[in-house]
């Protein structure tokens, strides 16, 4: 069966078109594109195929030389067309979408798609719900409604935008997942704990569970620090940068404790051996200080000119 060029053809509702006349979508919500796996996609069609269609808009634009051309906008598909222009395909098959032009419907489906696929990373589903939010006027309940989901959902996934750019790069990087992001939003208001705690979890891999529990002792401790004295916070902070690790000190009226954390048994063996060496270098330099007759020369003199503040002074007692 013949076709014309602008004029698709049909096979069950499921149309062949020129590559090069679909346009991606603009508001097509994932950002980043692996290449490496795109590269794996692209095998694969050319292997079996495209499996599932494409899916688009029609519009009708006049041509710089007279006459009117079919252009094709897409909905989803975005990895498919990128896969199949690397092949070089001249045809891709789509389905074509009609009476949803407006951009927001373009959007909705487009994020609706991804959702389904869970293609999306949590910061650019975050950023297309806040789009939907921001720019069409949609309230958080609504959107929850087109995309089947509650509105806390799409309210704490909008939430992760208050992190620091530095904190979504590492969750766009998969240096951190979207837990251990949503468990970092508890320390919004304290920046440098907040910060802190991230770079540990980058650096010590901590886990999601072990970070929620860390995230909500340092809020709760921020508090309880406006109990302590100067000295014992630098005990503390002191502690902590010895061991390289949190360490917290409670106290009562009747004592207190000292709380040191690890998360693994080559932590705790670390700071078993910290301890110890820091003991052996105590005893050391304790054996080294020098035995020497006590000075008690013009001690009663002295004692005479000044005898209730020298009462107690150590050079007026011997060993």
């Amino acid at each position: 069966m013949s076709t014309t060029p602008d004029i698709p053809t049909r096979y069950d509702h499921v149309y062949w078109v020129g590559v090069d006349k679909v346009e991606p979508n603009p508001y097509q919500p994932r950002k980043e594109f692996d290449e490496e796996k795109l590269k794996s996609l692209a095998e694969s069609i050319r292997q079996y195929g495209i499996l599932q269609p494409l899916t688009v808009t029609r519009k009708d634009v006049e041509k710089p030389d007279g006459g009117i051309e079919s252009r094709y906008e897409l909905i989803a598909g975005e990895r498919r067309l990128r896969a199949s222009k690397l092949l070089g395909l001249r045809e891709i098959p789509v389905v074509i979408r009609v009476g949803e032009e407006s951009d927001s419907m373009k959007l909705q489906l487009a994020i609706i798609e991804n959702l389904q696929r869970e293609d999306l990373n949590a910061i650019d589903r975050a950023k297309a719900l806040a789009q939907l939010v921001n720019e069409f006027g949609l309230s958080h309940a609504e959107v929850g409604a087109k995309m089947g989901r509650s509105r806390e959902f799409v309210s704490n996934s909008i939430r992760l935008l208050a992190l620091p750019e530095e904190i979504q790069q590492a969750v766009l990087n998969k240096e951190i997942s979207e837990g251990h992001a949503r468990a970092l939003l508890m320390l919004c208001d304290k920046p440098e704990e907040q910060k802190t705690l991230f770079k540990e979890i980058v650096l010590k891999k901590t886990s999601v569970r072990v970070t929620e529990q860390l995230a909500r002792r340092i809020a709760v401790d921020k508090v309880r620090k406006l109990d302590k004295t100067a000295e014992m916070l630098e005990l503390e902070k002191s502690l902590t940068e010895t061991l390289g690790t949190r360490v917290f000190i409670q106290h009562s009226p009747k004592g207190g404790r000292i709380s040191i954390e690890f998360y693994s048994p080559e932590d705790l063996s670390h700071i078993v051996a910290t301890l110890a060496e820091k003991h052996e270098t105590t005893t050391e330099d304790a054996a080294l200080i020098p035995v020497t007759e006590p000075v008690t020369e013009n001690v009663s003199t002295i004692a005479e000119e000044n005898p209730k503040e020298d009462m107690y002074s150590v050079k007026n007692f011997t060993v």
